[in-house]
């Protein structure tokens, strides 16, 4: 896949295509062909500061952990942003996130794993 910035984290997605954070600042979506269907700056408005891990969850929204920001964030297919995390974390890194509605967040100053729990789905 040509023209990144600075590639760091990539994931895949339910559609077949993945996701990738670029050192740059954003954060872009390409479809299962390698053509990139959207970058998460433009589409949501949002600016990251400096993007590092990144998931998908079984809905299909796309998290975010900024480094810069120490925050992480949910990006739904439609609506607005959602700040998972804005505190707790030193320099968020590597993220993965469960069926089940947990997401794994590792910590690079604290040498940890943490784990939040974001979402509730009835059994």
């Amino acid at each position: 896949v040509p023209s990144l910035q600075g590639p760091r984290y990539v994931s895949p997605v339910p559609s077949g295509g993945f996701v990738v954070s670029e050192e740059c600042g954003d954060v872009k979506v390409f479809m299962s062909s390698h053509k990139l269907l959207c970058s998460l700056s433009r589409k949501y408005g949002h600016q990251f500061g400096n993007p590092a891990g990144v998931c998908v969850d079984t809905d299909g929204s796309i998290l975010v952990a900024d480094e810069q920001r120490r925050t992480v964030h949910l990006f739904p297919e439609h609506g607005a942003p959602i700040c998972l995390v804005s505190t707790g974390l030193r320099r968020p890194a590597g993220m993965a996130c469960s069926s089940s509605g947990h997401l794994f967040v590792t910590d690079t100053v604290e040498n940890c794993v943490k784990v939040f729990k974001y979402c509730v789905r009835p059994p």
